[in-house]
């Protein structure tokens, strides 16, 4: 794999702690976390451009993020939406599957 470096971002905004991925000083991925009431963390979202996809970054990006919630937030609660190509990673790291969501849209006219 390249040369990536994975960074923490601070952020000013609610509850939320950032991750970016950088390769020759360029931002080329990110996973983010929100925390929540009652000992609760959602994970959000996470992206890699796409010319450097199927390198490893995705997984780089979240075992960083889930190694910090496992030192920094022992007993909260992780839950997370995803996509199917995520879920063999979650399952893998313990979280069990509950729902299938179905994406939907509507152009309001």
């Amino acid at each position: 794999m390249q040369d990536i470096s994975i960074l923490y971002v601070p952020s000013n905004a609610r509850e939320l702690l950032s991750w970016i991925a950088v390769l020759n000083d360029e931002c080329v991925g990110n996973i983010n976390l929100q925390i929540e009431p009652h000992n609760t963390i959602k994970f959000l979202d996470a992206w890699v451009h796409e010319n450097h996809r199927r390198q490893g970054i995705y997984r780089r990006l979240w075992d960083t993020r889930w190694d910090y919630v496992k030192e920094h937030y022992k007993d909260y609660k992780v839950y997370a939406w995803c996509k199917p190509m995520s879920l063999p990673l979650l399952l893998e790291k313990g979280f069990e599957a509950s729902e299938t969501c179905v994406y939907v849209s509507s152009i309001i006219k």
